[in-house]
């Protein structure tokens, strides 16, 4: 979903006083993936967005795999963040999810087309729980690029090479959100990113999951956490 659908009533909520922007991973700057897709090209986007907007230092927050390219650019720039906020991170970058990586995701890859992204979308959500209906109406234009965007994504994910272990001295706040509906896996990611943080404040969402989150759920509540993070920055420090 393009950032500035994704993000809209988070955006809202957080009201015209707050000097966001919303941007789309790399993978969907084209209708096809950039050629030679590495997930390098996450961090120098986000790098170069932030300098084309004017943001030496900046608060960052991500979803899923705009998440895992949140927390990828925290580890090679924490100079520039001035706070964290992930939720449910596509990949947290340690050998556990590496390898849950490679035995769930990457066998997905090889599937009939038809039923790689039904497949990808089961496997974000707890057992029992039903994947939601489609919306009414013809598929927007976006969704056609999916399927490719999350191909070359998992590939470049699982071949990603990221120093998490850097950031057991970052100090800045971290805020970190997962939903008791989305699959397991993102609570054994509060685990492990709660050992790895010296600053860290998790939360749960009740009643959500992976594809009904809580920027989008509850946006009022997010935006509020959000600014309770921001308002931790020290003084002097701009933001």
């Amino acid at each position: 979903m393009p950032a500035q659908i994704r993000y809209r009533r988070l955006f809202e909520a957080l009201g015209d006083d707050v000097d966001a922007v919303a941007k789309d991973l790399e993978v969907y700057r084209g209708p096809v993936p950039p050629p030679g897709y590495t997930f390098e090209m996450e961090i120098e986007g986000i790098g170069r967005a932030a300098n084309e907007y004017g943001f030496d230092r900046f608060h960052l927050y991500g979803h899923s795999g705009g998440g895992a390219c949140a927390l990828a650019f925290t580890t090679v720039h924490p100079e520039r963040v001035l706070t964290l906020a992930l939720d449910e991170p596509a990949s947290d970058f340690s050998q556990e999810d590496r390898e849950e990586l490679r035995r769930v995701f990457l066998p997905m890859l090889d599937l009939p087309p038809d039923r790689q992204m039904s497949t990808f979308l089961r496997a974000q959500l707890r057992d029992g729980v039903e994947l939601p209906s489609p919306p009414p109406g013809r598929p927007p234009p976006w969704l056609a690029d999916a399927p490719a965007a999350v191909r070359a994504f998992v590939l470049a994910l699982s071949r990603a090479e990221i120093p998490i272990e850097r950031l057991r001295t970052f100090d800045r706040p971290v805020y970190y959100t997962y939903n008791d509906l989305s699959n397991e896996t993102w609570e054994r990611k509060a685990k492990r990113l709660g050992e790895l943080f010296p600053n860290i404040t998790i939360e749960l969402y009740k009643g959500l999951h992976h594809l009904n989150t809580s920027h989008a759920a509850e946006p009022e509540r997010v935006a509020a956490a959000l600014r309770r993070l921001w308002s931790t920055t020290p003084k002097g420090v701009p933001s």
